[in-house]
């Protein structure tokens, strides 16, 4: 090796030196750095298992005593108290998806159970219209198909007999006297024998003792009243037979479907029975009243049966999208966003412009469900992020934390002054006065009734007392406007009475009236 490179080799060697020596900061002072870094972050010490416990300072938990953990605050400053501050982490844990809110055109999708019934136009009874007895049934099994003018049975009448002879002394003198050879025809035809049943006891001179019944429709035998032997008087069944050709499919519909049916909606359905295939028609009759056991309207459509695959008592299940106008240009959002608690509908909301997820809980009002979402009618703008998968993640973040959340819904700042002053709300009157009603239902249509009107606070109805006590906002609204509206739900008031359409409307165990 030369000098050359050994001096190359000594110069690299220092150089590495004084690098470390002027660029590398003792260990010491680097974790001390890092530290007050740390430090610098760290505004809040919390419990893991207490987190609502919120300290400046490291240190043990007064509840549990366990060891404080860091609670870092990054840019909160201008982020809602009231708001769920979750990290980018624990939301990818909890799988919490978000999506925009949209304006749609809603379509309400209703799924109904019903079966194939024969079409009631087209039943009809094969009667006798001669009385005598059965001497022989050429049909005699039911589900026999049967055509028109095929004969059925034969019978022996008496009487039959006797309207022969007479039919056969006519003969003889109808050049001389045709008005009774007419009658004696007449006669004849009034017991349905046919043009050909009597040309042949004209031309043949004879007597016929058994008389052909022939069949006067066509379709499936669906009954068969008589026997070979038996007697039968005028108008007697003998059969009852159905036109299959035409068939109703007939769906049962609840209450809460029946808004949202009309007659012509298109219907499209299939049958347990004949997978693979679909049917469609339209609504072209919807029962005017609702079953008093099952609570279910009847829904028809008429379909032809060509080949006669749709049999009488198939199951079947229907598919009609209901195309809400009333509701056009609303929002929609998903079902999975909505936490309901029976009286509150809430969403949780994820505010703009900050770095990490941060949510917020809003009420909201909601218009009707359709199959997978709902109809929002207040409390969402287009546009705005709400959470769709993972809501109750969310809540239970904001309920851990002592915030407002589904079941703790947060106080307004009139509520707060009233709660703190023990006084009615500012503004607010509260007034009670007698209505009439029976039950439970009854309570919550008249507490319904109040509150739809803009302005109450409270309502609460007693049915022994038959006192409903109101708290209503005098700015929004009047005593007069509350007693109306329970009226128009067909209660009476000490100052309006329900009419006598609205009255109806109530179901049998609400009606108070005494007749």
């Amino acid at each position: 090796m030369n000098r050359q490179t050994i001096f190359l080799i000594i110069t690299l060697i220092i150089g590495i030196f004084l690098g470390w020596l002027f660029f590398h900061a003792p260990v010491g002072m680097k974790e001390e750095s890092d530290h007050h870094s740390d430090t610098a972050k760290v505004a809040v010490w919390t419990c893991a298992m207490h987190p609502q416990i919120h300290m400046d300072q490291p240190g043990k938990c007064p509840i549990c005593a366990m060891e404080l953990i860091p609670l870092l605050q990054t840019n909160t400053d201008s982020i809602d108290p009231d708001a769920i501050h979750l990290t980018k982490e624990s939301v990818q844990l909890a799988n919490v998806l978000t999506s925009f809110v949209t304006i749609q055109n809603p379509v309400k999708e209703l799924r109904l159970y019903g079966k194939i019934q024969a079409d009631e136009r087209l039943l009809q009874n094969q009667v006798s219209h001669i009385p005598g007895r059965i001497e022989k049934l050429m049909v005699n099994f039911t589900g026999e198909q049967v055509v028109k003018g095929q004969k059925l049975a034969q019978i022996y009448s008496p009487e039959l007999v006797t309207a022969q002879q007479e039919l056969l002394e006519a003969v003889k003198t109808k050049l001389a006297q045709p008005e009774i050879y007419s009658a004696a025809k007449e006669k004849l035809h009034q017991w349905k024998l046919t043009e050909g049943q009597i040309s042949a006891i004209e031309n043949s001179g004879n007597i016929q003792t058994d008389i052909d019944i022939v069949s006067n429709t066509s379709g499936i035998v669906t009954s068969r009243r008589v026997n070979t032997g038996d007697y039968v008087s005028q108008g007697t069944v003998l059969y009852e037979i159905s036109d299959l050709s035409r068939v109703w499919v007939l769906f049962d519909a609840y209450e809460s479907d029946l808004p949202f049916l009309k007659k012509g909606d298109k219907l499209g359905f299939t049958v347990q029975a004949l997978p693979g295939i679909t049917y469609s028609g339209a609504v072209i009759f919807i029962d005017p009243v609702i079953d008093a056991v099952n609570r279910v309207a009847k829904v028809r459509v008429e379909i032809g049966n060509p080949g006669g695959k749709l049999k009488p008592e198939m199951f079947v299940t229907g598919i009609v999208k209901s195309d809400l106008t009333e509701y056009r240009n609303r929002l929609i959002i998903p079902k999975s966003a909505v936490l309901w608690t029976g009286k509150r509908s809430v969403v949780y909301v994820k505010l703009p412009n900050s770095e990490e997820p941060v949510f917020k809980i809003r009420d909201i009002e909601l218009g009707p469900l359709l199959e997978s979402s709902y109809v929002v009618m207040n409390g969402l703008k287009e546009g705005e992020e709400i959470v769709t998968q993972g809501a109750f993640s969310v809540d239970a973040a904001a309920q851990l934390e002592g915030k407002s959340s589904m079941m703790n819904p947060a106080e307004t700042e009139k509520e707060l002054q009233a709660k703190d002053q023990n006084q009615p709300l500012i503004g607010t009157v509260e007034e009670h006065f007698k209505v009439s009603g029976n039950c439970d239902m009854c309570k919550e249509r008249i507490e319904g009734a109040a509150k739809s009107v803009a302005g109450v606070l409270k309502a609460e109805w007693n049915k022994s007392d038959k006192v409903v006590h109101i708290q209503f906002d005098a700015n929004m609204t009047s005593l007069d406007a509350i007693e109306k509206s329970i009226a128009k739900a067909g209660h009476d008031t000490e100052k309006f009475k329900a009419s006598e359409a609205d009255y109806k409307l109530l179901p049998e165990c609400c009606r108070y009236r005494t007749k």
